[in-house]
């Protein structure tokens, strides 16, 4: 018969056994349980930009995009988004002709064009023009700034964080259509009442399109080195915006080294000396 001592050690035994850690899952089990996780989110799909040329007694319709601007799913939905909006309010404009068919056909002409390429910013331009009766249609000016690397869409409330930039870009942007103006003005052989009458209404035109203000400066391209850094932006303002309609689009190119002090930190990586 077991001694009391060895029924004891045999007892305590039992406990500390009873006690232990479940042993680590073995390596099939653990393989399973790998099996199971989430995978991985799947690539956006590929999005396709088709040329569109639609001819019809009401209206016409061309649209032309760069293939390059596919290789991106997130930029080529953007310009895509772009497009169908301005046919949708063409083809609005066409359903209100309750099927009269007008003097000229309306029409929606749009051009996508790339203007930098690099793998930090891609940047396109989307220019234009939609008739639905008048005089003459109405320009399309939008461009496009994408940071393939971060896949998001660069605009300038995101780009200008500093207090006062919309003051700065709106005092340089002045300072140099004033002085464009003051040129053509001397181009066209103006003087006298005539000159001075000219140049106060297009000077009203200039404060007024260039308020300091984000919706003022919201239409900006990048001005890219041979090594992929932007050494300017260049601000875009449609027909209207700053000069009359025969004027077209007006521009103005403001350098790095005025930018930089006024650049979210996240963005100045990307200009020349950031």
């Amino acid at each position: 018969m077991p001694s009391r001592r060895a029924l004891l050690l045999s007892s305590l035994f039992v406990l500390a056994a009873c006690g232990r850690e479940p042993a680590a899952p073995t390596a099939p089990a653990a393989e399973s349980a790998a099996s199971e996780a989430p995978a991985a989110a799947p690539p956006p799909a590929p999005v396709a930009l088709s040329d569109v040329v639609e001819t019809r007694p009401d209206y016409i319709v061309g649209i032309s995009y760069p293939q390059a601007a596919a290789r991106d799913p997130g930029l080529a939905a953007l310009l895509l988004g772009y497009a169908e909006r301005q046919r949708a309010q063409l083809m609005q404009a066409v359903q209100a002709l309750g099927g009269q068919k007008p003097r000229a056909p309306y029409d929606l002409s749009l051009q996508f064009r790339m203007l930098a390429d690099t793998p930090q910013v891609v940047a396109v331009a989307a220019d234009g023009s939609m008739y639905t009766g008048g005089a003459h249609g109405t320009p399309l000016v939008e461009r496009f700034v994408w940071l393939p690397q971060r896949h998001e869409r660069l605009t300038s409330v995101q780009l200008f964080a500093a207090p006062g930039a919309w003051k700065v870009l709106s005092d340089a942007s002045r300072e140099q259509l004033l002085a464009a103006l003051s040129r053509q003005l001397d181009d066209d052989g103006l003087e006298g009442a005539v000159r001075a009458e000219q140049q106060q209404l297009r000077s009203r035109m200039i404060a007024e399109g260039t308020r300091p203000l984000a919706e003022d400066f919201s239409r900006f391209e990048p001005v890219v080195d041979a090594d992929g850094r932007i050494r300017a932006l260049r601000f875009v303002f449609p027909p209207y915006q700053v000069a009359p309609y025969v004027d077209g689009t007006q521009t103005v190119e403001i350098p790095a080294a005025t930018l930089l002090p006024l650049l979210a930190p996240a963005y100045r990586p990307l200009f020349r000396g950031g």
